[in-house]
């Protein structure tokens, strides 16, 4: 494949200018582990708006599962808590609104464990916290087994419902990466569920920043071709009220963001020209990239259909424990030298694991010069639910073959304990419908405000690129769905459309969130109702 010329023409647009109707969204992490000071270069490199952090991946959550066993009250990442020690009174002072998903598992927990932080600064914040993704109290009634995790990939509006309260810091569980900028977009511009084209230009942007360097060079098939490949800067994408945008990074910072470091990104982890999403989906066959001046990318064509009717859910179990060694051979007969250890090794084991993995790696070359050029790697894995097995029974074998086995026997490392395994991930789409929690529950430091939230009515069918539902109090409808309710509602309320929510405020010295509920009317047609259109009207929210 032939990527995109690198090459970065003069501007006509000056880097300085900014219109009034674009916000700048920073990204200071893609990973759980990804660069700490990012925070803080963000922060001081110049303006932003808002800035975001990408920490969860499926491997992430199985971490954070992890946590949670040990300690019910983690199960966040815990790198975020640390940046803000260090940063959040600057983002505070700079008027620069941070989203993220470190709250992982326990979004409610990093909220709380962020006021003390704030409290013990003397800093003033208002934050927020979206939840409602967590499905492992129901997994059983969704048929999902007993997962360690499971967790719905929620969208953007629970974010910008948070921000439409002042949050000036939000924190989520899982949402899909775009949605930390969808989010902030949708709440300044006041996008709504029908402006697709809008949603679906800030879902491209988002997922260009989400992986944090990756947009600037890192990971780039074609680094040789870009300036300054040392410390990469950070990505910015400047969202447009109209969901174009221009993703750029600060000045002076290291590598470079091109039309061919954009298209890189846009090409990671998608699997079709339909993107799709929890709000949107998105026509990446629609995107048009240019370059708009140095390190300055312009995606502009974004076209938007309507969501599907299903709902991404990713699941981790925990799958025994597991161990392993890896023997060194070296010189002559090294095939033979393995077969050797593996049959004596194989019938010293006082029980069979339930598996048993191993693996020759050939590393060793003709006429070595050096020991270890001449040394090859026979490395054995074992993975049993019973931890006895695979423990200090599978290495005190290994250790007892030391010199009744081949010529020059020797490990890598001493013997190690056996530890959980890797988790057996998958991700499946469930039917929207089934996935309830209504997600916005906010968290004011101070707890003088309260958020009131009324779900609406959505569409979950099909629409033709840019079409757009009337606007008004009163909507036509054949197939929809509630926007997901309380976490408490039951699949049954779901299919009858009873629609309420919880808006939830933590009083300071407090963790137990008060509950104020609002109304609302909506479809009382199922949601996979094919009958005949029905009335469908929002009521105002309660403020009791």
């Amino acid at each position: 494949m032939t990527m995109p010329d690198n090459t970065i023409p003069d501007s006509t647009i000056p880097n300085n200018t900014m219109p009034d109707n674009i916000i700048r969204i920073g990204n200071a992490s893609g990973f759980y582990g990804d660069r700490f000071s990012a925070v803080r270069e963000m922060l001081d490199g110049g303006d932003l708006d808002f800035l975001t952090g990408d920490y969860l991946a499926e491997l992430t959550m199985l971490i954070l599962g992890r946590d949670r066993m040990k300690d019910p009250k983690s199960g966040y990442a815990k790198t975020f808590l640390r940046q803000m020690e260090e940063c959040l009174g600057l983002a505070i002072d700079k008027g620069v609104r941070i989203v993220t998903n470190a709250g992982g598992l326990n979004p409610h927990g990093l909220a709380v464990a962020l006021r003390e932080l704030a409290e013990n600064l003397g800093v003033s914040a208002d934050i927020a916290f979206v939840d409602g993704d967590d499905l492992l109290d129901r997994a059983g009634d969704l048929g999902l087994g007993t997962p360690l995790t499971a967790n719905a990939y929620l969208g953007a509006f629970g974010i910008k419902t948070a921000l439409d309260a002042g949050a000036e810091i939000v924190v989520t569980g899982r949402v899909t990466d775009a949605s930390l900028t969808v989010g902030p977009a949708a709440s300044v511009f006041g996008w709504g569920y029908d402006d697709l084209d809008e949603l679906a230009g800030a879902v491209v942007a988002g997922h260009v920043i989400e992986c944090g360097a990756q947009a600037t060079g890192g990971n780039y098939a074609f680094f040789g071709e870009l300036p300054r490949m040392g410390h990469l800067g950070f990505p910015i994408a400047e969202v447009a009220a109209d969901g174009t945008s221009v993703i750029t990074k600060h000045p002076g910072t290291g590598g470079a963001v091109t039309v061919g470091t954009v298209t890189a990104q846009l090409l990671y982890e998608v699997g079709g020209p339909r993107y799709l999403g929890p709000d949107v989906t998105t026509r990446l066959d629609t995107i048009d990239l240019a370059q708009a001046g140095d390190d300055r990318v312009a995606i502009s064509g974004v076209r938007g259909e309507a969501p599907p009717a299903t709902t991404k859910v990713s699941l981790n179990h925990l799958a025994g424990v597991r161990n392993e060694i890896t023997l060194i051979l070296t010189g002559l007969d090294i095939e033979a030298k393995a077969e050797l250890f593996k049959s004596q090794f194989t019938a010293a084991l006082p029980t069979e694991p339930a598996e048993i993995d191993w693996e020759l790696s050939r590393l060793d070359r003709p006429d070595a010069e050096t020991e270890e050029q001449a040394s090859a790697l026979l490395r054995c894995v074992v993975r049993d639910p019973d931890a006895k097995k695979v423990g200090r029974a599978f290495s005190s074998t290994a250790v007892e073959l030391a010199l009744a086995s081949y010529p020059g026997f020797a490990a890598t490392a001493p013997p190690v304990t056996a530890r959980p395994t890797e988790c057996s991930s998958r991700v499946m789409w469930m039917p929207r419908q089934s996935i309830i929690g209504w997600p916005c529950k906010p968290v004011w430091s101070n707890g003088s405000r309260r958020v009131h939230c009324a779900p609406r009515c959505r569409r979950i069918s099909t629409t033709s690129p840019g079409r757009r539902r009337p606007t008004g109090a009163r909507r036509r409808c054949s197939r929809w769905a509630p926007l997901p309710v309380r976490a408490a509602a039951t699949r049954a309320a779901a299919r009858t459309s009873v629609c309420g929510c919880g808006a939830r405020s933590i009083s300071p010295g407090s963790t137990a969130p008060s509950t104020s509920t609002c109304s609302v009317s909506c479809c009382p047609k199922s949601p996979t109702s094919r009958s005949a259109a029905t009335d469908c009207r929002t009521s105002t929210p309660s403020t009791s």
